[in-house]
């Protein structure tokens, strides 16, 4: 008789992290190392096997034990469960949420020894599918970010466009026309403009931004640069 699947919950997390003194930031996730064969000693996708819990619970439990976050943005994005995902003959079947998570998050979380935030479009080998799974929550990320209003989750409340145009060029890998995406983005009326500034740095004061949760999403569509 053929054993039930086991099922598994894993998490791809998105954040923009500048290293260094670095003029971008980079599209990076965290990554856990495994202490444990099948592919011990490589680094995996931060899971775990489903608890008594629903599939989201799950998923934010894992999330809070391995990295310590918390994304207040998170999706259920894809089901994996090929035959052979796993090379020690258990039938593995993986439902894979994907979050965003600002920079002041991923700064103010506890760092774990096992935890490593790597470059999203340079990864090693991964274990089990993980490189196909990323690719994936790339491909959705770069495809929904032009036309869902999830960017601010990379961002924060408040923004400017300046910051708003560079999640755009950094996710979906291309340089941007600044007075087309201002005013594109300004005419859906996606965004509508604070009372504050944002001051310092090497910038002139810029008018900070939010989203306005009125409006239906619009789909930017391409922007020319």
């Amino acid at each position: 008789m053929t054993a039930a699947p086991e099922v598994a919950v894993s998490t791809v997390i998105f954040a923009l992290r500048r290293e260094g003194s670095a003029e971008r930031p980079v599209l990076s996730l965290p990554l856990v190392v495994r202490t444990r064969e099948p592919y011990d000693g490589m680094w995996a996708l931060p899971g775990g096997p489903l608890g008594e819990e629903s599939l989201e619970d799950a998923a934010r439990r894992t999330l809070a034990d391995t990295t310590g976050l918390e994304p207040a943005y998170l999706e259920q994005m894809y089901t994996f469960g090929d035959p052979d995902r796993s090379p020690d003959g258990r039938r593995v079947v993986s439902v894979v949420y994907w979050a965003l998570v600002r920079a002041d998050e991923v700064g103010s979380a506890a760092p774990r020894q096992n935890v490593r935030w790597l470059p999203a479009d340079d990864l090693p080998r991964l274990a089990f599918d993980h490189n196909l799974v990323v690719e994936y929550a790339l491909w959705r990320l770069r495809t929904k970010v032009s036309y869902s209003r999830i960017a601010h989750n990379l961002l924060g409340e408040t923004f400017t466009l300046r910051e708003l145009r560079e999640v755009h060029e950094i996710v979906r890998q291309t340089r941007l026309d600044p007075a087309n995406f201002r005013r594109q983005v300004e005419a859906d009326g996606a965004v509508v403009p604070t009372d504050q500034m944002r001051t310092g740095g090497a910038h002139r004061p810029a008018r900070l931004y939010r989203y306005n949760a009125e409006v239906e999403p619009v789909d930017l569509g391409p922007i020319r640069s």
